[in-house]
């Protein structure tokens, strides 16, 4: 399966955990955002939208990481532990994916990326939305061992990605005890984490600085 990616990508590296846990192979391909690389017609022509991750699975191709994962899981993943078919279990997965599209990773790209990218200063009603997507996550996970629940899943991944974000960003998860208890448990049973943090090393410099 072609995968076209950037390495720092929380997105991008949610993706290449969820192949990972689902045993499937990604041919990748750097996509260097920065050069333009994505907005090339052969790209485009893969995807309109020119947005990463993008991967390309025979004759079909998909964009978006959720629905990336959720397609992994659904065509590769036999024993159906990181998207349970029960439909209520599903439902609370599809919850918590949205939840870090949405409001999680969301709070970090409006917080971070104007720093980074513009040189603009800190927003401390955006640092306030961070500080407000992690209530809520150490709220869903009050008496839950995972985000769906007891067991892994697929929610669990894209959460990771994003909280990895955080963790090099220097943001203080220890005020989140659920959080951070998960966060742990996570390293050692979501496949690829070490991996995860490997790609993270590039974008990890810009808040060393």
């Amino acid at each position: 399966m072609d995968f076209y990616y950037m390495p720092p990508s929380a997105p991008c590296r949610a993706v290449e955990m969820t192949a990972k846990a689902v045993g499937v192979e990604l041919k990748k391909h750097i996509v260097d955002l920065t050069k333009g690389e994505h907005l090339k017609p052969e790209f485009v022509k893969i995807n309109p939208q020119h947005t990463i991750p993008t991967v390309v699975d025979g004759d079909f191709a998909l964009w978006e990481s959720r629905a990336i994962m959720t397609y992994l899981c659904e065509k590769y993943d036999s024993s159906k532990k990181w998207y349970p078919e029960c439909p209520k279990m599903r439902a609370v997965i599809n919850q918590r994916m949205y939840f870090d599209m949405g409001v999680l990773y969301k709070s970090f790209a409006d917080y971070y990326y104007p720093q980074i990218m513009k040189k603009a200063p800190a927003d401390p009603e955006m640092f306030k939305k961070i500080e407000q997507a992690f209530e809520f996550l150490n709220t869903f996970l009050d008496g839950k061992q995972f985000a769906a629940g007891d067991v892994v899943t697929v929610a669990d991944i894209t959460l990771l990605a994003t909280v990895t974000n955080f963790e090099a960003a220097k943001f203080d998860l220890s005020k989140y005890a659920n959080v951070a208890k998960w966060y742990e448990t996570c390293k050692t049973v979501v496949p690829g984490y070490a991996e995860n943090v490997e790609a993270m090393a590039a974008f990890k410099k810009y808040f060393d600085n």
